[in-house]
């Protein structure tokens, strides 16, 4: 199961911020997960058990970013 964050007009500042934060990423990992989300539209932030990827999705929601959850194809 992934966590996927969608673009929307975010600042990108605070994207990497919010990476950072909640995730722990370097600044290095949070800058190129925040690009992919602005160039091709949504970046995978995280992976693993459903109970996990839920949370992951509703922080993101707190923060006020826009992420779903999809299961791995496979």
């Amino acid at each position: 199961v992934s966590a996927f964050l969608l673009n929307r007009s975010s600042d990108l500042t605070y994207v990497t911020a919010v990476f950072r934060e909640y995730f722990g990423y370097s600044t290095a990992r949070a800058e190129e997960l925040m690009m992919r989300v602005h160039t091709r539209g949504r970046a995978t932030v995280s992976t693993g058990v459903r109970e996990r990827i839920e949370a992951d999705v509703m922080a993101m929601h707190s923060y006020g970013l826009r992420a779903t959850l999809e299961e791995d194809k496979g």
